[in-house]
């Protein structure tokens, strides 16, 4: 066969006689006229017709016209036709104020083109409307002809790390309020003079309390861990098999620590494990007003510092208290105890041993910073340890909103490390000056009380800066390094108690190193 293929003669007419551009505004309805210098029905420049019928010239797309200049900046029959309007000077200035505001807060140019592609422009419409090779070139275009103009980050809503002054300082009386239990017990507590060279009783009454503080630590964990999840009941269902189970723990390990005629002690002991138990439940599910309210009897101790109190009324006050943190604590947990068991078997158990190592260590090193000169002086500084911790909460509260802060607002991460270094340093330095002056505070309220001597308080701040800068850690995750410097400390004063001062610094200097290798990458601080 042979012969054209057409089965009609094709069309002599450019499918697009002329690049397609967006009309001005306002340009609808204008009327068509030639220009004033061709004659109605002529033919316009360039070879197109304005009707039917072959056109007289041979002009392709994209060139410019030949003759038939326009007067008066009107347009030609063929361009009405097309565009009904005026054109826009350039359709690439028309499509960047269009785009404007998205292209100003985009931080790649492929951003851009990810929008280009996704509104269906192809790349053949970019190059006969833009004059670009693809959308990736627009896209790169358009993000150097805008100014960034990045919109500034909302704050972050309320929620752990948001917590109020009052709060924290509640918490931090509750901790210290159980302390005026042993000024009432005292008296009960009398013997003979104990191991170790220390008074009777004391060895299973830190027996007893260390037990409760690595299991204590651990449970809260993993009840923390559930509530984080959402799932409060099951929270609830932790406690409510967890505690029990450490006050016996903590029971069992005063009986057998309890040497003969510190039976009174050893009882003492049970009652403090299950005093430990009933305080996590209430601390953990934020019944801090609860167990504010189940202590207030232990106020009576406060006339024991000048008068002889009655040994019933001394047992009676002891009793209420603790009679008062089980109540509250079994109400709080009714709800879980009615769900019965949870329906999955949530996270791993192993996964909050590292928080009772921790547990331990620190609170080994609280009792080595009460083994004072005198008991007197000892009990001073454990007092305003454990006051120090309400205040120290909030200012871990303080740094990671302020890092959070830094986060949204600098441009760099060498400007983050400076400004998170700077707050790392202000708070640890206000924890200290705390610490001071509830030394302070506790030596002229505790009569007979000493002033620490100056060695006696650089150990006490060096513990203060191990406890603060471990909590630091242990709520950013690296709850592992934090368990083993208090352990390597508390090990090393355990084994030679003159090496205190140093084994505290040391611990000190190593965990200011973790924390300013790990605190200051922003990655550290993603929510």
């Amino acid at each position: 066969m042979s012969g054209s293929l057409w089965l009609k003669p094709p069309a002599t007419q450019t499918p697009l006689p002329a690049i397609p551009r967006p009309r001005r505004e306002g340009s609808a309805g204008r009327a068509t006229t030639p220009p004033a210098d061709r004659p109605a029905g002529a033919p316009p420049p360039g070879g197109h017709p304005t009707g039917g019928g072959t056109p007289t010239g041979g002009a392709s797309i994209g060139e410019a016209p030949t003759g038939g200049a326009r007067t008066g900046g009107a347009l030609t029959a063929t361009e009405e036709a097309l565009t009904g309007g005026p054109l826009a000077d350039d359709p690439l200035d028309e499509l960047t104020a269009r785009l404007g505001g998205l292209v100003a807060v985009a931080v790649h140019p492929d951003e851009i083109a990810a929008v280009l592609e996704s509104d269906g422009m192809t790349d053949d419409h970019i190059r006969l409307t833009y004059g670009r090779a693809d959308s990736f070139a627009l896209a790169e275009d358009l993000y150097a002809r805008v100014e960034r103009r990045h919109p500034a980050p909302e704050a972050p809503p309320g929620g752990a790390w948001h917590s109020g002054l009052a709060d924290c300082l509640l918490r931090g009386l509750v901790f210290a309020l159980p302390g005026l239990a042993y000024v009432l017990a005292a008296p009960l507590l009398a013997g003979e003079q104990g191991r170790f060279g220390l008074p009777g009783g004391t060895v299973p009454l830190l027996a007893g309390a260390v037990t409760g503080w690595v299991w204590n630590q651990s449970l809260a964990h993993r009840a923390y861990t559930w509530l984080g999840l959402g799932d409060r009941p099951a929270a609830a269902r932790a406690l409510l098999l967890g505690a029990p189970a450490g006050a016996l723990a903590g029971t069992v390990v005063a009986l057998a620590a309890a040497a003969p005629g510190e039976t009174p002690a050893a009882l003492f002991a049970a009652g403090q494990s299950v005093y430990l138990a009933a305080a996590t439940v209430l601390l953990v599910l934020g019944r801090e007003r609860a167990l504010l309210c189940a202590l207030a009897p232990l106020a009576g101790a406060v006339p024991a510092f000048r008068w002889d109190l009655p040994d019933l009324l001394r047992a009676g006050l002891l009793l209420t208290a603790l009679g008062a943190s089980v109540v509250f604590a079994a109400l709080v947990l009714r709800p879980g105890a009615r769900r019965g068991a949870a329906g999955r078997g949530g996270p791993p158990r192993a996964t909050s041993l590292p928080y009772g190592l921790f547990g331990l260590g620190s609170g080994l090193l609280v009792l080595h910073a009460g083994i004072g000169d005198s008991l007197v002086s000892g009990a001073g500084a454990v007092i305003a340890l454990t006051l120090s911790m309400g205040p120290a909460e909030w200012l871990l509260h303080r740094f990671r909103g302020g890092s959070l802060t830094r986060l949204r607002t600098l441009a760099t991460a060498r400007q983050f490390r400076r400004a998170v270094t700077g707050t790392l340093v202000l708070c640890l330095g206000g924890y200290l000056g705390v610490l001071v002056t509830l030394t302070a505070a506790v030596t002229l309220a505790w009569p007979g009380a000493p002033w620490p001597t100056p060695p006696r308080l650089v150990t006490l701040l060096l513990i203060g800066t191990v406890l603060w800068l471990g909590l630091l850690l242990q709520a950013f995750g690296a709850v592992l390094s934090a368990a083993a410097v208090c352990l390597s400390a508390a090990a090393a004063q355990t084994l030679e108690p003159a090496a205190g001062p140093v084994a505290a610094g040391g611990a000190a200097a190593v965990l200011a190193v973790l924390t300013g290798v790990l605190l200051v990458r922003p990655t550290a601080h993603r929510v």
